[in-house]
Parts: C-alpha cells; structure tokens; sequence
C-alpha cells in the first residue's frame, strides 16, 4: 500500500493525497474525507519521505561535531548543551540526525553534501580543534546553521557561546579582591578559540588591575584532560616559578593541577589557590571544592533551538548572542581572608 494506490482507490490525484497528509488547506472536505477513510480501512500510514517530498521540510536537524574533538558526547559542557537543545527543539517537532566526522581527515566528503542528501532543515554545529574547511561549505549555503562556540559566517547563520571575555575578568577580579597578586594560567597550546579568548582577556584583566604579567607564569597544556593539567602543573612546580594563584581555562585542567600540587605537598589553598572553568558536575567534589565559572548550558541550548527554528521559518534576521557566565566560589581559592593574603 502506497500513495499511488490510495490515490487511484480514491479517484484523486497523487498530490490531493499529498495535501491531504501534509493538512493543506486548499482540498475539498468531501474529498479530504473520503480519502481519510480509505487511508483508516487500508491501515495506510504515510511514511516520513512522502510528507518529505511534499513539504520540502524533513523535520530534521543535523547535529555536527566539526574539528578533531575534544567536544564529543562525553564532553561535560556540551552533553549539557545538547540536552537543553534536544527537549526545546523536540518540542517545536524536530528530531536530531548525529552526523560523524571520523572519516574527514581521509576522505573527499563534505558536510553540506550530506545535509542535501537527508534534507536537514538546519544545524547545529558544534566546534572542535582544527574545524574542517567543508564547515564554511555548509555556512555559506542556504541551509540555516547556529553554531556553539564557533563563529559561523554565512548570511543564513548565527552563533551563540559564553561571554569568555568576561569570564576571564571576573575571576581575576575576585582573586585581586581576595588579595592575591601574583596570578598565572594554565591554557592550551592549541588553536582553539574559546580557550585563547578566555587567555587573552586574562592578560587584559592583569594589565587592567596593575599586575605583572611574567611569561613563567603562563603554562600551556597539549590537551583539555585532567591527565594533561596534571603533567603541566608537575612540570610547572619542578620549574620552580609557581604563582600564588592560577586561573585553569577548563575544570579538567584545574582538578589535574590541584592533584599534582598536593601531591608535591602544597596545600589548596593556603599556599596555591586554583580557579577553574565550565563549573562540570564533578568540580564540587574535589578536595577542596574548585572554584569555577558557571556556564548557562540550559540557557545556551534553549536559546539555540528557539533561534534555528525561527530562522527555519524566516521569522528572524539573526545575529550572535553572548550568554552571561556566574562566578562559583568555593574552597580553592580560600576562605577568611587572612588566608587569602599569606
């Protein structure tokens, strides 16, 4: 049983039935009827690809990890992002297809191709290290595209992330008002945007308070692993040029750091206070509870799903959209303040 058998059965055309399925307006009650009733007596149930091809909308959206990832579904932040987005953009009736990008760095195949061929209705494109050139394919064509984290330049695209500026400036901010001086980094020595923002905005707010920027005191990690913010802090205390205070870009990095410290004696953090980023679920239960920012995954996710659909449905010009981040003090960074400034 299929469209063309309803159709003959009756005594319509293909695209009346079409119309039928997809609730147009412009077919008589009677015939809606009649056709209805066949569809019940046959046990006919139009298949996603027939209200595809009459619609021209799939009711799908891609989901795209661009780059070599360190932004995977395992990854703290962006499983949260992705939640928030699945139930607001399950609700406004769209399912998500998951595209991989395992093959790209082997093979000829672009983004922009397979979306034609599953006929997204736009995408939410997630960043990664090193973002493949196919990415600004998909950009630049007419399908609607919001990107997490990753600034997208076609005219039918907008993007959303945290304002890592200001992440950056509040920490320092509170670390001078707890009366450290002396404050170093711990980032990443890849291309990555986020983390480069939140560095250079670290460097801004140093200047802005009076306080020495000393290159020993900016230490670089190859990754984003716990196990990387471990090796880095050892090679760090073995340098012998720790400052009192350090601002780690990602939570991982920081509870690595805060592990290797003690484990060379120092204490967390009367004698190195330690500020992390994300705020993942696991930063309440280090030893001392890390000191984070907060970022608004919900708000991030809810935003997104409600922006792609209304540029779906050319009901908005986009633009970006910063989301503000909260400061999370707990124990790392000291508790009275006579602990701050020994």
């Amino acid at each position: 049983m299929n469209i063309k058998t309803i159709a003959a059965m009756a005594g319509v055309s293909i695209a009346t039935v079409s119309k039928i399925i997809n609730n147009y307006s412009d077919v008589g009650e009677e015939t809606r009827q009649r056709v209805l009733k066949i569809m019940e007596e046959t046990g006919y149930k139009p298949s996603s690809s027939a209200k595809t091809l009459a619609t021209k909308k799939s009711s799908l959206i891609g989901v795209v990890f661009a780059g070599k990832l360190n932004s995977d579904l395992d990854h703290p932040i962006f499983v949260k992002v992705l939640n928030s987005f699945k139930k607001q953009i399950g609700l406004l009736g769209y399912d998500l297809l998951f595209f991989s990008n395992e093959t790209f760095f082997q093979t000829k195949e672009d983004y922009l191709a397979r979306c034609r061929h599953f006929q997204v209705d736009g995408c939410i494109v997630i960043a990664g290290d090193n973002v493949e050139p196919s990415i600004d394919d998909l950009a630049r064509s007419d399908i609607p595209c919001i990107g997490i984290d990753i600034a997208l330049g076609g005219s039918n695209t907008t993007y959303l992330m945290s304002d890592n500026a200001k992440i950056a400036a509040k920490v320092v901010e509170h670390l001078y008002m707890c009366g450290y001086r002396e404050l170093g980094l711990l980032g990443i020595d890849r291309n990555s945007g986020v983390t480069l923002i939140r560095e250079n905005s670290f460097r801004d707010a140093l200047r802005s308070f009076g306080l020495p920027l000393k290159p020993e005191w900016f230490v670089h990690s190859p990754g984003y692993e716990k196990e990387c913010g471990y090796r880095a802090m050892k090679e760090w205390i073995a340098a012998g040029s720790l400052p009192r205070a350090l601002f780690a870009v990602t939570d991982l990095l920081a509870m690595g750091a805060m592990e290797a410290a003690k484990e060379h004696g120092l204490r967390v953090p009367q004698d190195l206070a330690i500020v992390g980023c994300d705020d993942i679920d696991a930063a309440t239960f280090t030893d001392p509870p890390l000191t984070t920012v907060r970022q608004d995954t919900e708000k991030i996710g809810r935003l997104a799903a409600l922006m792609l659909f209304d540029m779906i449905n050319n009901q908005i010009d986009p633009s970006a959209i910063v989301v503000e981040s909260e400061l999370i003090v707990r124990g790392s960074c000291g508790g009275a303040r006579s602990d701050r400034m020994a």
